[in-house]
């Protein structure tokens, strides 16, 4: 119902079965989702994207119906570069060679990796409501570590997050995307029904939470080790006029030092969630920046 005319397929990405939609007809356009949804969040943008472009919507390995690889004590089994290799293997096998991306939250961090590792074949990129990893941690202020307290808190040794969030997932999954939406905001009921038949898994819990001791760790050397990669393909960064990127950072600022490419952005009146919240004005900057 969400996404009518697309086709489900499991593809093996590099360590992990990776869960996703194809759909439409054109240049690919891989869609990545962020934390704590599924590849349902692009439902609003996806089918009207799939007019112009051949539109691929995957779960990140460890969300949704992906697997849930084994963790590694250094947490790499989830970093971004592991994620953002699943995603390359796919596109591969889905024979593009070279394509757009988008990301959104976790999905950006991933784009931004990928964009990193795989030069060749990201054409252009965007990252929605996100500032580098890297700048947050070095940056991080009371208003910050306030409303992204989830980045602390999941990051703590297992199994004591799983444990506090396993033992009533919808309330927790319910109450942070609350938090994060604008005012009003009101997820479509069968999406919603989906993140939480997908988010109440225990794998999943724990497979999030590796997400983020990963980013603490492991995709801070990467990072580092890497400080002076650039993405070189044209970027769009958009973020929501109502969340907390918009309040607590220059956005566009945060990403001048990490793309050597044509860079470009603004504020798209929402929350955390745009594609979501604003889906025509997402829709508009996303198809004109892909196909300009």
């Amino acid at each position: 119902m969400l996404f009518p005319g697309f086709e489900q397929k499991r593809i093996a990405g590099e360590g992990a079965e990776i869960n996703l939609r194809i759909g439409g007809k054109g240049p690919a356009l891989l869609l990545l989702h962020g934390y704590p949804q599924t590849h349902v969040m692009w439902h609003r943008l996806a089918p009207r994207l799939a007019e112009e472009f051949t539109v691929v919507c995957p779960d990140l390995r460890g969300y949704g119906d992906s697997s849930k690889p084994a963790t590694l004590p250094d947490h790499s089994s989830y970093s971004f570069r592991a994620m953002a290799a699943d995603q390359a293997k796919v596109m591969a096998t889905l024979g593009f060679d070279s394509f757009f991306l988008a990301g959104h939250d976790r999905g950006g961090r991933v784009s931004h990796r990928l964009a990193l590792d795989f030069p060749d074949r990201v054409k252009k990129l965007s990252t929605l409501d996100i500032i580098p990893t890297r700048t947050l941690y070095e940056n991080v202020n009371q208003q910050v570590a306030t409303g992204y307290y989830h980045w602390f808190f999941l990051i703590q040794p297992e199994p004591m997050p799983e444990r506090m969030i396993g033992a009533d997932p919808e309330f927790y999954f319910r109450k942070k995307t609350g938090q994060w939406s604008g005012a009003g905001h009101v997820f479509d009921p069968e999406a919603m029904k989906e993140y939480l038949r997908c988010f109440s898994d225990p794998a999943t819990i724990h497979a999030s939470c590796e997400d983020y001791r990963a980013a603490a760790s492991i995709d801070l050397e990467h990072d580092r080790a890497d400080q002076d990669k650039r993405v070189v393909c044209p970027t769009l960064i958009l973020w929501g006029s109502k969340g907390l990127m918009h309040k607590a950072y220059d956005v566009l600022d945060c990403w001048r030092d990490k793309v050597s490419g044509p860079l470009s952005g603004h504020p798209v009146d929402s929350g955390h969630f745009l594609p979501e919240e604003a889906p025509d004005e997402t829709y508009v900057a996303l198809r004109d920046f892909f196909r300009s």
